[in-house]
Order: structure tokens, then C-alpha cells, then sequence
């Protein structure tokens, strides 16, 4: 049942994991998707040719994908694929940060023993983005009074998961979302943070793979969990009742009553 259709959306970190998927939920719905990709590595051709598969995947679901090759890290480029949208669709409903530093934190060690630089990498490309981004698609959706912007924010942020820096920024993700609810409460834009379980990706095998984490790998999560999770959230006449909110996907999965994709599809 596509009730996106017409509306636009923009996915970061959309090359892979959480992001992918993201962009598949709301497919699935009909929507129109800008997707950009991992910050750190939209430089590889795998990682523009994972974006591009993004982008024919979203269109095989029932929506429209846009590939944007993009560094967030650069804020001129950002601007421009903001510029882009508002030129090309006139409006921007949804915008879902997803990026982040591709590669895997220190999966141990305290904060002493690591390079000053995990700090730049963790809160620099990761919490940075996703406020330059939200920055510039409130612009857009301040004056048409409508909009949501989603955090994606792993656990980390409310409980000790891989280092320091990574957890600080998890939990910078959650308070932004808050403080950027308040100051866009009167013009019916609404910000929040999700949080999804744990997702069967790369990422989590390695994870596992290296003892770092404990999961039952047959609960994981599939990412497209997530996406659909979002899709309820964008499809949600009272949204702004939950704007400032942190939730988890599986809370709001009893609420919207979305399901995991079955195996094949």
C-alpha cells in the first residue's frame, strides 16, 4: 500500500546496514528517496555501485531512488544536494540521518589509549552530519510547515557499547533531536530519535565474529525492519505528539503494528 507516494525524502548513509534498508521501508510506501552514502567512503567505486543498487532496489519496490554520491563531511556539497531537492521536487518530508564513519570504532581499549582522532571520526562525521544536514532540511521544511526529521541512533547512547567517543555521540544524536523539537514546535515540524535493535549486518557479524557483543544472531533484526518502522513514523497523522521523543523499533512496531519482511522479500 504505497501511502508515501508524492512525498520526498532524503536517506543518509544509505549504501548499506541500517540506511539501506531505511530506504526500502519507505519504498515499499511509495516514496520518492534522495540516498547519499557512508561518509568515508563514497570515494570507492563498491561504494558508489552499493548506492546505485540502493537506488534500483527502491525503484523495484514501488518508490523512486535517487543515488547522490556525497562526503557529509563537506559542507558545500551538502548544501548543493539540498539545493538539489528543493530545484527538483520543491519539498523535502522526510529527512533520516543514517551516516556515519563506515568503518567499525576500537572495538576495545579506554579512551586514553586511542588517537585523539576517533573523537573527530565519531562525533565530527557522525553527530556534525547529521546537525548540518537536519540544519538545512528545516530550511525547507519551516516554510512549508510540514516535516520530520528522524536520528538514527544506536543504543549506544543510553548504555556503554565500544568506546568513549562512540558513546558520546549516540547520545549527542538523542539530545539534538530533543532541542530541535522544541525550536521547531511552532512551525509543525517534528524531530525525534530511533533507535533500532540489532540489525544483521556487516557490521554486527564482525561484531560477533570478535566477541566484542553478545547477540542471538537468529533475533536479529533485518534491516528493512527499520525502514518500515520510519515509514509508520512519516505516515503518522499525530506526529508531533512523539516530536523530542527517543523510541526503540520494537516498542513501536506493538503501536504501528509493522511487520519483518519475509524471508525472500
Amino acid at each position: 500500500m504505497a501511502d508515501l507516494k508524492g512525498r520526498v525524502a532524503l536517506v543518509t548513509g544509505a549504501s548499506g546496514g541500517v540506511g539501506k534498508g531505511i530506504a526500502e521501508g519507505l519504498a515499499e510506501a511509495g516514496a520518492t528517496i534522495y540516498l547519499t552514502g557512508s561518509s568515508d567512503s563514497l570515494e570507492t567505486l563498491s561504494a558508489q555501485t552499493m548506492l546505485q543498487a540502493t537506488a534500483r532496489c527502491v525503484d523495484e519496490l514501488g518508490g523512486k531512488g535517487i543515488s547522490i554520491p556525497l562526503d557529509h563531511r563537506n559542507d558545500g556539497g551538502v548544501l548543493a544536494l539540498f539545493r538539489r531537492i528543493e530545484a527538483q521536487a520543491g519539498r523535502l518530508d522526510l529527512l533520516v540521518n543514517a551516516d556515519g564513519i563506515s568503518d567499525p570504532p576500537a572495538w576495545r581499549g579506554a579512551f586514553w589509549e586511542h588517537p585523539i582522532s576517533m573523537w573527530d571520526d565519531r562525533c565530527g562525521a557522525g553527530l556534525r552530519g547529521y546537525f548540518v544536514a537536519a540544519a538545512y532540511a528545516a530550511r525547507l521544511m519551516v516554510l512549508q510547515r510540514s516535516g520530520l526529521i528522524v536520528n538514527i541512533s544506536p543504543v549506544g547512547g543510553t548504555e556503554y557499547m565500544f568506546n568513549t567517543s562512540y558513546g558520546v555521540c549516540k547520545a549527542g544524536v538523542d539530545r539534538m533531536a530533543r532541542d530541535m523539537s522544541v525550536e521547531l514546535a511552532s512551525y509543525d515540524v517534528a524531530a525525534l530519535s530511533l533507535t533500532p535493535g540489532a540489525i544483521g549486518s556487516e557490521f554486527a557479524a564482525e561484531a560477533l565474529e570478535r566477541g566484542v557483543v553478545e547477540m542471538d544472531a537468529a533475533r536479529l533484526q533485518s534491516p528493512r525492519y527499520s525502514g518500515r518502522c520510519v515509514a509508520a513514523l512519516a505516515m503518522d497523522p499525530d506526529i508531533l505528539e512523539k516530536s523530542g521523543g527517543c523510541f526503540r523499533v520494537a516498542e513501536l512496531a506493538r503501536e504501528y503494528r509493522f511487520t519483518e519482511p519475509k524471508e525472500g522479500k
